[in-house]
């Protein structure tokens, strides 16, 4: 009986440990500004956001840059980082015409006409971690 119960409680860890490690790049990032909120990005180029493009389950993240005009980003300006530091144009056609607003820190998604969803990350101006509360000591007056 004891076996039977370590293996279930084995087996439920490694089964939410593999759950959780099947998150894509995006679904991580968007936590983290779901769960800490944003600051408002101001107008300018910015060099370190993250570039999600996904199509399907399928989701892979880049480092890039962005030029915001107006609290909108410039779809034509969004490029992707190479490893020597050097950027490239991210030439994509874009099914509709709307502008690419951003809330919380996270860009309205971009649909192309392969069907990629694109969305640019501000991960600059995401907010501190909140402090945490410290917790009692379980009571031992023994």
């Amino acid at each position: 009986m004891k076996r039977l119960v370590l293996s279930t409680v084995f087996a439920l860890l490694v089964l939410g440990s593999y759950a959780q490690d099947n998150q894509t790049c995006y679904q991580k990032y968007a936590k983290v500004f779901e769960e800490r909120g944003a600051n408002d990005v101001e107008d300018g180029t910015h060099d370190d956001v993250i570039v999600t493009i996904r199509k399907g389950s399928f989701a892979d993240c880049f480092v890039g840059k962005v030029k915001v005009v107006n609290g909108v980003i410039d779809k034509k300006s969004i490029s992707l980082s190479y490893v020597d530091d050097s950027f490239e144009a991210l030439n994509r056609s874009y099914k509709y015409d709307d502008a690419a607003t951003i809330t919380n820190g996270i860009s309205k998604t971009l649909v192309t006409q392969d069907e990629e969803l694109i969305n640019v990350m501000f991960v600059g101006s995401i907010k501190p971690k909140k402090k945490a509360l410290k917790r009692a000591p379980e009571p031992n007056f023994d």
